[in-house]
Parts: structure tokens; C-alpha cells; sequence
């Protein structure tokens, strides 16, 4: 915490708009608790409140953008970074299937919603070659919600900062938890639905023997 405050105090805008572009490329940066912190020094006038959210919007603008366009040129120099970790193969794997299922509303809810498969969600667009405007009109859409919440959460409850931000640690470990909980439910069921379709032919293959 004191961390983030001290960088906010010194770089301001520059390192909003900095943290929330490289929080959509995947990278580890505490970008929610950075855009709290913004709100909170909004508040108390050491930062414009404007400022402040046009910083980090513009900041998740360019990373959206920028891992869309990894995930469109780099595809298998993509998957092979996914594939040397697990969680980053289960996330990408979730990511792809939000955006089969879901489509432009995937890419909306993974801005704010679901923001463990925002930057997943980023590479799988431009992988699976999604439309460019249709990835870009729902990304600004959501990234809208993300922005304005926790820099409004921020600015309103400035002298709590510090309980606003473990409640929106809290949501985010929730969030990726029920993630994570309906991907291995998916999983279950695929697994399921294969063991049946093997009985199923080994039942017919030994109808046909006996036959």
C-alpha cells in the first residue's frame, strides 16, 4: 500500500495509465489498487479527478489494443507461453471459451467482471481473428465500467481507502475463484459426456461381435 502510494504521489497520471495498459497484457501490477489510490488523491486535490480516469482508460485503451494485436500476429508464439504455465493455459483456455459463448459481451464482462480473463481475453480475440471494431467497441465499453468504478470507488471513500481496497481484493479473489470453479465444472462435464460416448461404442461394438 505504501508502495502504490508513493509511485501515485510522484508519477500521477503517468503511472495510471502505465499500470492498467500493463495489467492488460497480463503482466502482475496492482492496477485496481492503483486506480483507488488516483481516486483518493483526487479527492484530497493532489490529482484531477478527470485526469485521473482519462489516464487509466486511455492506459487500458492501449493494452487492450496492444494484446489484441499480439494474439492476432503471434498466435504460436502465444500459445507456447500459455503452455509453460497452468494457470495461464486455464485462463487462456476460459478466455476462448467466453468469447465462443458470450462473443462481444465476453470481451465486455472481462473488463471488469472477470478481470483474472481480461488480457486472456485480449490475445484470444485477436488469435481468433474476432472482428477488429467488434473487440474494440466492446472493449471501451467495459473498460468505461472498470475505470469509472474503481476510481469512484476511490474519490467517495478516500478516508477508507484501505477497506475499500481489501474489499475489492476480496471480489476480485471471488471472481476468479467462481472462474476457476465453473472452468473445472466444464471440465467434469466434458469428461462426462466422453466416458459416455466411449460406453456407448464399446456397447455397440459388442452387440455387433455377439450379432
Amino acid at each position: 500500500m505504501d508502495a502504490v502510494f508513493t509511485i501515485v504521489a510522484n508519477y500521477g497520471a503517468a503511472a495510471l495509465f502505465a499500470v492498467t495498459l500493463l495489467s492488460c497484457l497480463a503482466l502482475p501490477v496492482p492496477a485496481s489498487l492503483m486506480m483507488l489510490t488516483g481516486g483518493a488523491f483526487a479527492a484530497s486535490g493532489d490529482l484531477v479527478l478527470t485526469t485521473a480516469v482519462l489516464s487509466a482508460y486511455a492506459g487500458a485503451l492501449v493494452g487492450d489494443q496492444t494484446g489484441y494485436v499480439i494474439g492476432r500476429s503471434c498466435a504460436g508464439p502465444l500459445e507456447r507461453w500459455a503452455e509453460a504455465g497452468r494457470r495461464r493455459t486455464f485462463l487462456l483456455g476460459r478466455a476462448r471459451a467466453s468469447i465462443d459463448e458470450w462473443g462481444g459481451v465476453g470481451v465486455f464482462l472481462s473488463r471488469w467482471l472477470v478481470s483474472p480473463l481480461g488480457p486472456y481475453v485480449n490475445f484470444a480475440s485477436g488469435a481468433g481473428r474476432m472482428h477488429w471494431i467488434r473487440f474494440s467497441v466492446w472493449g471501451a465499453a467495459g473498460e468505461v465500467v472498470w475505470v469509472v468504478l474503481y476510481v469512484g470507488l476511490g474519490y467517495a471513500f478516500a478516508e477508507s481507502l484501505p477497506a475499500v481496497a481489501e474489499f475489492a481484493a476480496d471480489f476480485n479473489g471471488i471472481i476468479a475463484g467462481g472462474v476457476v470453479a465453473v472452468g473445472l465444472w466444464m471440465w467434469l462435464r466434458l469428461m462426462q459426456k466422453r466416458r459416455g460416448r466411449l460406453k456407448r461404442s464399446l456397447s455397440s461394438d459388442d452387440s455387433g461381435v455377439t450379432s
